[in-house]
């Protein structure tokens, strides 16, 4: 009969990945060892084990978590009945809010995800897919003409707000002279201006 799970089973194995993370971000995952991450997380090895049996299965739970963490607030960023520009907005303001606290994990997301199998890649490209739809989405409700028949600007145009937002952490500074919500606004207005412009 299988053991039953301790009542902060769950709330562990979160502190154990986000531990994992900011290991893996700072030292890479081939030098990060089982060691290190038990040493960092206050937990003997065996305890570690018995919520991971490598890092392979650290890796994945770890990028697999994240994106399910920013669909969930992109998702409620924005209602059905906001405008295009409105919900590409909230969509936007609630990514960068959701990046608050997670660079480890979004620089392992952009890294590390080749280490994974195959199988696993896909299913975490398959979560990446998700916020791609969301975007798109948004940017073609607020531009109707990237998504005309013949058109092809939406993927670029989509992907190349991608690129702003998520190379955000690379030069902002939490209580910096720009917030995330000045940065959201920054470039919606950039993408959607951009967007026009190329569609009219």
């Amino acid at each position: 009969m299988a053991r039953p799970r301790a009542e902060d089973y769950d709330d562990k194995r979160k502190a154990i990945l986000k531990t994992s993370a900011e290991l893996f971000a700072e030292h890479g995952f081939d030098r990060a060892s089982m060691n290190q991450i038990a040493l960092g997380c206050g937990v003997s090895k065996a305890l570690l084990y018995h919520y991971y049996a490598n890092k392979d299965a650290l890796l994945f739970d770890i990028i697999r978590d994240h994106l399910d963490e920013l669909i969930a607030a992109v998702e409620e960023g924005a209602t059905p009945e906001m405008t295009g520009e409105e919900m590409l907005h909230g969509y936007v303001l609630a990514l960068l809010d959701a990046y608050r606290d997670a660079n480890a994990e979004h620089k392992i997301q952009i890294n590390e995800m080749k280490r994974l199998p195959a199988e696993q890649q896909e299913e975490l490209k398959a979560r990446e897919r998700r916020l791609v739809q969301l975007f798109a989405g948004a940017l073609s409700h607020a531009v109707p003409q990237l998504a005309e028949p013949g058109s092809t600007l939406l993927k670029p145009v989509t992907m190349s707000l991608f690129g702003m937002v998520n190379w955000h952490y690379l030069w902002f500074r939490e209580g910096g002279a720009v917030s995330r919500a000045d940065y959201a606004r920054i470039a919606t207005r950039l993408i959607l201006d951009g967007a026009r412009s190329l569609a009219a």
